[in-house]
């Protein structure tokens, strides 16, 4: 007889845990799937910055000196920055150094989280 309460009880606690696990396997799934759209975006960011830092050496191979302006980068080698959802910040001290160039998500500038 005491094996069949120890059943009973172990039964219940089955039955009781099974929607505790199952929100803490959703709570993990969904942070999971958050952390990689995080990621993509930062990939995507790098990639935007890497385009744009390619250009800008492809314009000083050629010319010999970095351009002044990323819009000169735009118009004279063909660089497409999508600036609805980037900022860059291209800071250039002369024409014979590389400038720093940094690209900013609009959203995480804005510092907002609407899509």
């Amino acid at each position: 007889m005491n094996h069949k309460i120890w059943n009973k009880i172990g039964n219940f606690m089955r039955i009781a845990c099974m929607p505790l696990l199952m929100v803490a396997a959703i709570t993990f799934l969904l942070g999971a799937l958050g952390n990689v759209e995080s990621g993509e975006e930062e990939e995507k960011q790098k990639q935007v910055e890497d385009t744009i830092k390619k250009a800008v050496v492809n314009c000083y191979a050629t010319e010999g000196v970095y351009p002044a302006t990323l819009s000169y980068v735009e118009k004279y080698y063909g660089l497409q920055i999508d600036h609805g959802h980037y900022d860059v910040f291209y800071d250039i001290f002369a024409d014979n150094i590389m400038p720093e160039i940094t690209v900013v998500p609009k959203k995480a500038a804005k510092g907002d989280d609407v899509e």
